[in-house]
């Protein structure tokens, strides 16, 4: 479930993303979709929603980062997330529904979406900057390359490789600061390294969603489907919030602040980015797709720039274009 700043989807398994569920909510099974396809006017502003969304997820992750500890914002998020989910879906949470019978998937899948991929995200915001954390998490397609290969027998196309340089090139412009001597000093802050354990823990869990293992009921359901992950995602984001409390000096400042910032991140890129991006793919195909989740850096920068008074640089202009190159290229046949 991510906001998920950053997610490219393998190209073998297109449309398996958590968030390219559709009216028919089919997950997992790979869906060939053609790049002739026309986009319309309607199809392009379903597919900018997401990433509008995504880059709104991490400035509000930054600037609540005072009010209310990483790892408690996760569990409160999805808190809220479920309470919306449980009118369009509490079907699933029955004995019957087939849930219980695969909850060893669904706690995995829900603790790769769900408990680790968004509390990393907010642990890395309260070091790195909204701008770096998601050009950093734009190293998506590396990790999908690698984890499809080694643990997924999926094979690697030669566009794809060159696609993948760029896009570790532009993640080094950011780590460096655009100032290549920093990287023989490894001067790596500690968000960024946040932020890519987070994408990796996400392209495992893509790359998990393309193994047609749950119910087809559910998985005909994207309401169904998220909020069975948001069930186990709860456990294992309240147990990982507990820890939280008991290890460090955790506290909550309430207030409207607070109270807005939670029924953002959870309407908006927990629950409507998801919705729109799904039906957004089925109409234009994730190959398309993939460029429009490339627009979260730039939305990240412009948010930046008016919420927080943090002003791209030049290196982050570099940065961009070598990431969208690197999508480019991979992309082509």
């Amino acid at each position: 479930m991510r906001d998920f700043a950053t997610n490219r989807v393998p190209q073998q398994a297109a449309g398996t993303d958590a968030r390219q569920l559709g009216d028919s909510g089919k997950t997992r099974m790979p869906i060939q979709f053609g790049m002739s396809q026309k986009l319309s006017p309607v199809t392009a502003l379903l597919l900018t929603v997401p990433p509008l969304l995504w880059a709104g997820n991490a400035v509000v992750g930054r600037l609540v980062n005072t009010l209310v500890p990483p790892i408690t914002l996760n569990f409160l998020r999805w808190a809220v997330a479920l309470f919306i989910l449980l009118p369009l879906a509490a079907w699933v949470l029955r004995r019957s529904s087939g849930l219980w019978a695969h909850w060893r998937r669904f706690a995995l899948l829900s603790l790769l979406g769900v408990g680790c991929y968004n509390a990393l995200q907010y642990l890395a915001l309260q070091t790195s900057t909204p701008l770096n954390v998601t050009l950093v998490a734009a190293s998506g397609p590396v990790w999908m390359l690698a984890i499809g290969a080694l643990f997924f027998q999926a094979p690697v196309r030669r566009a794809q490789m060159y696609g993948a340089v760029l896009s570790i090139v532009g993640v080094l412009v950011v780590l460096s600061r655009g100032d290549w001597a920093q990287l023989l000093a490894v001067r790596l802050v500690v968000g960024d390294l946040f932020i890519l354990l987070a994408t990796a823990c996400w392209s495992w869990y893509s790359w998990m969603l393309t193994r047609k293992d749950e119910p087809e009921a559910i998985r005909n359901d994207w309401a169904a489907f998220l909020l069975a992950q948001v069930v186990f995602g709860l456990a294992w984001s309240g147990l990982f919030a507990g820890l939280e409390w008991g290890l460090t000096d955790a506290h909550i400042t309430w207030g409207w602040p607070l109270v807005s910032a939670l029924a953002f991140v959870a309407v908006g890129p927990a629950v409507l980015a998801y919705r729109c991006w799904g039906l957004g793919i089925q109409q234009a195909g994730p190959a398309v797709a993939g460029f429009f989740a490339n627009l979260t850096p730039l939305f990240a920068a412009i948010f930046s720039a008016a919420f927080l008074g943090e002003l791209p640089q030049l290196y982050h202009l570099a940065a961009f274009g070598l990431i969208v190159g690197g999508i480019w290229v991979s992309s082509r046949r």
